[in-house]
């Protein structure tokens, strides 16, 4: 959403990025994981180019 890391990895998955978004906030707010996911998938997004 905000490092365009939802973006990146719908098009690496062929989900729908919607999918993803929801996922990543339901994580965040149920099991706290999904924002430490989300940098470590930017580090990833970013050193993959």
């Amino acid at each position: 959403m905000i490092l365009g890391v939802c973006e990146w990895l719908s098009h690496k998955l062929g989900w729908d990025v919607g999918v993803i978004r929801i996922a990543f906030v339901v994580s965040v707010l149920i099991f706290g994981a999904g924002l430490g996911l989300y940098l470590i998938l930017w580090l990833v997004k970013i050193f993959s180019n």
